[in-house]
């Protein structure tokens, strides 16, 4: 036998509770962390006033909710992790409304080195590559670069990958 069907079922529903910007900024901060400027931008687009929102943050932030210091750190394992370096993640974390000061202190969380970030980065991506291969050096030079790290990095990293193969030959 089937199951009947209940016309007036969706008449019973309830309606959704209407959520208070702080309900709707720690949704979010539930879900990751968030930067100050990040979490302001997120409830504007979603209509909360700008009063509400600046009151909101300001709530979470005194509360321990938000932290831009967290922020910033979680950014820089996330970013460090996916093989970016120190110049690209010190864009990012400025794009998100950090300052000088919180923006060097998160990359100083990073214990590793970012020219042997680079070499693992080389190695896992390019493999060996010949000394007389300037092509191949010119493209690992270009990919560094363009992920962010800084020449001194990307030079040690092209020689790198030249010696390696010396090494294997």
């Amino acid at each position: 036998m089937g199951e009947q069907h209940d016309p007036d079922r969706r008449s019973r529903r309830r309606k959704p509770v209407e959520q208070t910007p702080v309900q709707r900024a720690l949704g979010l901060l539930t879900r990751r962390e968030h930067s100050r400027k990040e979490l302001s931008r997120k409830l504007s687009a979603r209509g909360v006033e700008p009063a509400d929102v600046r009151s909101a943050v300001e709530r979470l932030a005194g509360e321990g909710w938000q932290s831009d210091q967290r922020f910033a750190e979680f950014l820089v394992r996330s970013r460090v992790s996916g093989g970016y370096g120190p110049l690209r993640i010190r864009a990012e974390l400025a794009t998100h409304g950090l300052g000088r000061e919180e923006v060097t202190a998160a990359l100083a969380t990073f214990d590793g080195d970012w020219t042997e970030t680079a070499c693992d980065l080389v190695r896992r991506r390019f493999g060996p590559v010949g000394p007389g291969d300037m092509a191949q050096r010119r493209k690992i030079a270009d990919f560094l670069v363009r992920r962010g790290f800084d020449a001194a990095a990307v030079q040690a990293a092209s020689r790198m990958a030249a010696d390696d193969w010396d090494g294997m030959a």
